[in-house]
């Protein structure tokens, strides 16, 4: 560890005591059918979102949670997997986890590892970077985190807990928690989405840009990317760098160039979005989410500097079959063959689809279910987004059949429509978290309240003796 480091981790220590109160512990852990008490919270995914709420729940002095991640230490969320742009997209300046804690910002990070002038020299965060930040983070602000643990199943337990069933590399066992948090980002409450010309075809001739793709494997190859987003355009990036040609479809007349997440970037959009009525919040997140994220300059440059790039706009798959060891697509404006297709299409809400949600998938309350807006706004689509509670839980869609669903709340891409960015984005951190966290604490507090008034009412500490006078 050099200096600078060493001085850095020593602020943000001296930081986190000076901004600790109020530090009195609150809450009294519930037990749990197994005898054993049960946690406050379970966080489910330890990427960049799920480290926040941690650090969120631990300055609200909610100390007995654990946060879980199928990947291994390190691994967690895509930056190191299916993340293939060089460097973040956001502007460097945007803060993230740290919560408005300066000593613990990815700009002071940086500094202390690579010095202040490297940061003024900097034009994006790398993404390697990022992700090792994120570990130094975790482990300074100490959130407890259990690697290679997949939530395969949450049901409702007795005394008002969720049991999660969890399945490791020690076997299957049963977590009970007050609440649970699924901090599962960009898959959230659904899986990549394939259009459903391709859905048929094999996966050695079609994937999604979320998948292993072996690049090195695509040399001399032709490859036809789906999508015109900027993920889409990062894996053409990175097929064509690895000796692809590359076509990549859009169905659009024109690529998205305008980034709405930059405009939506203040803090009266972030913190209150949430509190508007439904017709805005519809109209607002239809309108950024059929535009898609805008990519930036640099996305575009490292595409077109390639002799084998070839953009297609007005170009929606109609048609797509197996021909051999290739496929070919049929669009408006032409056939196409490739040896791979890679969907760049990002997520469709799938409930049923995710085994954890088996127990309630059929009741949880969509967007459709509570919001009709006008004809010239409906998107069937979007309408199948989770329409969530202001403390970012499921709602049911018939009351009183799966109540227990108010105890598992949603931080992912799915929150989406309901919150605008926040479950995903960097950009919303500094709101979002703080959001949710307070959420979280107000239902712990509510659920015992009659305890606390119990306590209140036994309170008998006196500040001062008083000697009185004979």
């Amino acid at each position: 560890m050099n200096d600078a480091l060493a001085a850095l981790e020593a602020q943000v220590r001296d930081d986190l005591n000076k901004t600790a109160h109020p530090n009195a512990p609150w809450l009294k852990a519930k037990s749990g059918p197994d005898g054993k008490p049960a946690l406050d919270v379970l966080i489910v995914g330890a990427g960049q979102s799920g480290i926040a709420i941690g650090f969120g729940l631990l300055r609200s002095q909610v100390t007995n949670f654990l946060v879980l991640d199928k990947a291994d230490e390190g691994r967690e969320g895509p930056w190191l997997t299916y993340a293939r742009m060089p460097t973040l997209r956001s502007p460097k300046h945007f803060t993230g986890p740290d919560l408005d804690v300066p000593s613990l910002t990815y700009q002071s990070w940086h500094e202390a590892m690579f010095g202040a002038e490297h940061w003024q020299t900097l034009d994006r965060i790398p993404r390697g970077h990022w992700a090792d930040y994120l570990l130094w983070f975790r482990r300074m602000v100490g959130v407890p985190v259990r690697n290679g643990c997949d939530v395969i199943d949450i049901a409702p337990a007795d005394n008002g807990l969720l049991a999660a069933t969890v399945q490791s590399g020690g076997g299957v066992e049963t977590l009970y928690a007050r609440k649970i948090v699924l901090a599962t980002g960009q898959e959230g409450m659904g899986d990549w989405m394939k259009p459903e010309p391709l859905r048929h075809l094999p996966p050695s001739l079609c994937v999604t840009g979320a998948e292993a793709i072996d690049f090195a494997a695509l040399r001399g190859k032709r490859v036809v990317v789906i999508g015109a987003g900027a993920s889409a355009f990062d894996n053409a990036a990175t097929a064509l760098e690895a000796g692809a040609e590359v076509h990549l479809l859009c169905r659009r007349a024109e690529v998205q160039t305008v980034q709405p997440y930059h405009w939506l970037t203040f803090r009266g959009f972030l913190r209150h979005f949430s509190d508007l009525d439904d017709a805005w919040r519809w109209r607002f997140m239809k309108t950024v989410l059929e535009m898609r994220e805008g990519f930036p300059q640099p996305t575009w440059d490292r595409c077109a500097r390639h002799a084998g790039f070839h953009l297609h706009e007005g170009s929606p798959i109609e048609s797509a079959q197996a021909v051999g060891n290739q496929v070919e697509l049929r669009t408006p404006s032409g056939t196409y063959q490739a040896d791979l297709v890679i969907c760049g299409t990002g997520i469709a809400m799938d409930f049923a689809g995710r085994r954890e949600l088996q127990n309630c998938a059929g009741n949880i309350a969509t967007w459709t279910d509570r919001y009709q807006p006008p004809e010239n706004e409906r998107n069937a689509r979007l309408g199948q987004f989770p329409y969530l509670a202001d403390d970012y839980a499921l709602t049911e869609r018939v009351a009183g059949e799966t109540p227990w669903i108010s105890n598992i709340h949603l931080f992912a891409i799915a929150a989406t429509m309901s919150f605008g960015a926040s479950g995903s984005s960097i950009n919303a951190m500094t709101t979002a978290v703080p959001k949710l966290v307070q959420g979280l604490t107000r239902g712990l507090f509510r659920a015992d309240i009659e305890g606390h008034w119990a306590s209140f009412q036994a309170y008998d500490v006196k500040q001062a003796s008083i000697a009185r006078q004979p």
